[in-house]
């Protein structure tokens, strides 16, 4: 307990200070110097990642479920083990988050002959090209979303602009996830899924089962099931449903938006399980159910964006009252839609052969091809070089 208790006073402290601060002082007006302190408290990179991580290392070894010698191995090896463990740079900045039971039976020698490079360079090049050539020109594309920007611009603009973001955050976040996979497998290591093509999700818990793979399962694992998970009646789920999401979205970021993002997606969930009767076949999407979601979950996004709500609210007002605006649509528009079809044949590609690995299996020769392209353009057609999105959190 006070080991779980001494990581999360870690977290809150370097990442939810500020927002702590901030919001007294503006409540009841605190200005001092310790307040001042505490607003610019820096955030150390990857801390919300491997502090999840040491969590987990607790939860499991406390349970039974850790796979390691603890018994024959000197402190000093078990020492060195959980600091491989919590530091390997692949997943250190932006996950996935790795758990110990899953880690640490692969910590042992490594031989070339048992490295999987073709899956590796796969991963590496699929990563890369969603990164440097989808997210990075999206990024520069869709850099007038930010307030004020936004306020100039038609509807159909506004709506462009946001279904652009919604594709730049997906290559963004699962070309990181693929680097540090295809880099963990160069070292021999086997990194969990963390995107498995979310964009085609029939309902919000499917999209969950799909996006960032690793952070809804820990969730799962270590607060959705201890707090009793749906074993305990129906409000109570819808409860445990509901500060899951809550919480989730405060991980995300030290801003009321991020909880209020994830209050929502922790209300659709809440309304899915009320109202949906029968789950949705994978093999039988309702086009219309896998629109709705994606709509929302586009829309939620904003909030990464524009994480001060009234823009996130003045961005809706301009797309109601800015109707009559003259509709842009010049090199910028016809970018946003080249780029982001990228993302949709990406998806497209992955319900045609219904697994990432049928397109070698079915169509080696166009896998080839597929490959071919996206390495050429990574050398020809990166965008300006950007951070990556979930290095802020």
């Amino acid at each position: 307990m006070l080991g779980v208790i001494f990581n999360l006073a870690i977290l809150t402290f370097f990442k939810y200070s500020p927002l702590i601060s901030s919001t007294l002082n503006k409540e009841f007006n605190l200005n001092n110097s310790f307040v001042d302190v505490l607003l610019t408290i820096p955030l150390p990179i990857g801390i919300s990642f491997y502090t999840f991580e040491g969590i987990s290392l607790l939860l499991d070894l406390y349970k039974g479920k850790t796979v390691m010698d603890m018994e024959s191995g000197s402190f000093s090896t078990h020492l060195k083990r959980t600091a491989f463990f919590i530091s390997f740079f692949p997943h250190l900045i932006a996950g996935p988050i790795l758990k110990a039971r899953d880690f640490y039976p692969q910590i042992n020698f490594k031989r070339f002959k048992d490295i999987r490079w073709e899956d590796a360079v796969k991963k590496l090049i699929l990563g890369f090209f969603l990164k440097m050539v989808i997210a990075d020109n999206l990024n520069n594309i869709t850099h007038d979303i930010a307030f004020p920007f936004f306020q100039g611009y038609s509807t159909a603009n506004l709506v462009l602009l946001l279904f652009g973001y919604s594709m730049q955050i997906f290559a963004d976040f699962a070309g990181y996830s693929l680097i540090a996979i295809g880099l963990g497998a160069l070292f021999g290591y086997n990194l969990p899924k963390n995107f498995d093509f979310p964009y085609i999700s029939a309902s919000f818990s499917e999209f969950w089962r799909r996006w960032h793979i690793s952070l809804s399962t820990w969730l799962r694992d270590y607060l959705y099931i201890p707090l009793g998970g749906n074993k305990k009646g129906e409000l109570r789920t819808y409860f445990n449903l509901f500060i899951v999401m809550f919480l989730g979205g405060l991980w995300h970021g030290a801003s009321w938006s991020y909880a209020v993002w994830g209050s929502m997606h922790g209300f659709f969930l809440m309304m899915e399980r009320k109202f949906r009767k029968e789950k949705p076949a994978d093999g039988k999407r309702k086009p219309l159910a896998v629109f709705f979601v994606f709509f929302i979950v586009t829309t939620l996004w904003l909030l990464f964006k524009l994480t001060d709500f009234t823009h996130f609210l003045l961005y809706f007002k301009a797309m109601g009252q800015n109707t009559r605006l003259p509709i842009k649509f010049g090199l910028d528009q016809l970018s946003i839609l080249f780029f982001s079809l990228a993302v949709i044949l990406y998806h497209l590609i992955y319900l045609r052969y219904q697994s990432s690995s049928g397109l070698e299996k079915k169509s080696p020769n166009l896998e080839v091809l597929l490959y071919s392209i996206m390495l050429f353009a990574i050398i020809v057609s990166s965008g300006p070089q950007g951070s990556f999105i979930y290095f802020q959190f």
